[in-house]
């Protein structure tokens, strides 16, 4: 006897029932309903992700619609029988009456011709002539075109299954003939607990959290995990009794450890810039992809933001990971959980199409550290609503004085320790282009000593400040602001239909400030 080839466990557990297909029981049930009142649709387009079914769904349509029963006398049913000669020519994909065609390398004119002008002939021995047609969206424009009109007035005996993983390049034509299916991605608990009953059936013992980064590798798609599942099988080791490990699975697909990134996340939240780095270089040194460390926190942040608004648990999460985004949750806000968020993105951004992957993931996780320490952005409102900031200390730093709010609260503050001269000419000669105590940056109408004004803030605060002057937009200075300020209230006053009422009757009348009139009396 000849040795059987190895079937991949992709093919091996093909789903040959709608029993033992996962995940999609909408579908099921539509289809089902549709067989049993006799309202089937003359063409199926089946549309989701790689690997979640949809040529498996396609054949076992074709094998629900001929099934004959074993006795021979059987009708279309969404529970095909398996054992008849329809069902097992199909399964075996030798059925005369049921023609697979491969989209990606049959594009043409010519391809389609082939299908309308055998769409003419009755089905040779099954009850329905049925074509399978996958990766549909990659026919060519004018193929669509020639299928048209067939598509919408086939002969009775033919039905049309379409199987694709992009359906927006499908034309509108098209799909408004289709009755479409849309394959949902399977969830990581059901992956699991199939990989764990293929595991059984293959006398493979493999760990409960193997197959749960198994799970989450494969991004919903059965037929990735299968694939992963088989090479973990191989890449187990003989001498532990084949096994399958978690730990022997990340070192096959270069994934970090869940609790290492966890850990990692700590050190973030903390603020501890050399464990950060201490655990990057551990990460490194393991061959985990820098931008997979980055898509870990990424994935930290979104389940925290998901557990802190109250979403049901993800079964695939281990115990630790639950009570972990717990104390994440409680302590965290949603705008830093955000702001950690778009920092991480764009590092993750920035480690992609770096030169050099591991220094930008350094750079950008101490970017992250830095914002992490940052004050919450509603606590910094309610202080600068209150007219003072405070500086950001770095964690364990003595504490720093409080230092004004507002460029306009610095100069009050000169102007109070008496240097009226240095205070006038902030006023007066100076455009704010940024601050943030203890720096700031002005661009000066005129020369102006930083030097002088820097002596004279460290005296007044007690705070070493950087001053700069640049030649960029600036905001008016404050003596310009108040003039602005001035005059549109002196506008917003003739406004008012008293005053102009009043300016009818008596011409000669003045507006005056409350100011130019205690000069006047003065």
């Amino acid at each position: 006897m000849t040795a059987q080839p190895y079937r991949v466990l992709a093919r091996k557990y093909r789903p040959q029932t709608f029993a033992e297909l996962i995940g999609q029981d909408a579908m099921v049930t539509t289809l089902g309903n549709a067989i049993k009142r006799d309202r089937l649709a003359h063409a199926f387009l089946l549309t989701g992700v790689r690997g979640v079914g949809k040529t498996s769904t396609a054949r076992l349509i074709a094998k629900a619609l001929n099934c004959i029963g074993s006795d021979g006398q059987g009708g279309p049913t969404i529970a095909p029988c398996g054992i008849c000669e329809p069902c097992i020519a199909i399964a075996e994909g030798r059925h005369i009456d049921v023609v697979e065609m491969d989209a990606a390398s049959n594009t043409g004119v010519d391809d389609v011709r082939e299908i309308i002008e055998g769409v003419r002939y009755s089905a040779v021995s099954a009850r329905y002539k049925v074509y399978i047609v996958d990766e549909v969206h990659m026919l060519s424009k004018n193929a669509f075109n020639a299928l048209l009109k067939t598509l919408e007035e086939p002969p009775p005996h033919v039905k049309f299954l379409f199987a694709t993983t992009e359906v927006n390049k499908v034309p509108v034509t098209v799909l408004s003939r289709c009755q479409r299916f849309d394959l949902r991605r399977i969830p990581s608990d059901t992956l699991g607990a199939h990989f764990a009953m293929i595991c059984d059936a293959e006398h493979v013992e493999a760990e409960p959290e193997a197959l749960a980064l198994i799970a989450r590798a494969a991004e919903g798609s059965v037929r990735d995990g299968l694939s992963i599942l088989d090479q973990a099988i191989a890449h187990a080791d003989l001498d532990g009794g084949g096994l399958v490990t978690a730990v022997q699975l990340r070192d096959m697909l270069g994934l970090s450890d869940r609790g290492a990134l966890r850990r990692l996340f700590g050190l973030v939240l903390k603020g501890d810039g050399q464990g950060v780095l201490a655990a990057l270089a551990e990460q490194h040194d393991l061959g985990v992809d820098p931008a997979a460390v980055l898509r870990g926190l990424l994935e930290i942040v979104h389940a925290t933001t998901i557990h802190k608004v109250g979403a049901p648990n993800d079964p695939a999460q281990s115990v630790e990971e639950r009570n972990a985004l717990k104390e994440w949750a409680t302590g965290l806000s949603f705008a830093l959980l955000h702001r950690l968020w778009q920092l991480l993105l764009k590092g993750h951004d920035e480690v992609a199409k770096a030169s050099d992957p591991r220094e930008a993931a350094d750079m950008a996780v101490l970017r992250v550290v830095h914002a992490s320490t940052l004050p919450d952005p509603a606590d910094l409102a309610r202080k600068l609503e209150s007219g003072v900031a405070i500086a950001n200390p770095a964690p364990n730093a003595p504490d720093m004085p409080t230092l004004p709010a507002t460029f306009e609260a610095l100069i009050q503050l000169v102007e109070k320790a008496g240097k009226y001269l240095i205070a006038q000419r902030l006023r007066d000669e100076v455009g704010l282009v940024r601050y943030a105590p203890p720096e700031f940056a002005i661009r000066p109408s005129r020369p102006f000593d930083t030097r002088e004004l820097g002596q004279v803030l460290k005296e007044v605060t007690g705070v070493i400040w950087q001053i700069a002057t640049e030649d960029a937009p600036a905001q008016p200075t404050i003596r310009e602001q108040e003039l602005a300020a001035e005059a549109a209230a002196r506008e917003a006053m003739l406004a008012q239909p008293v005053v102009r009422a009043a300016f009818e009757h008596f011409p000669e009348t003045e507006l005056i400030s409350w100011s130019e009139q205690r000069s006047a009396t003065q």
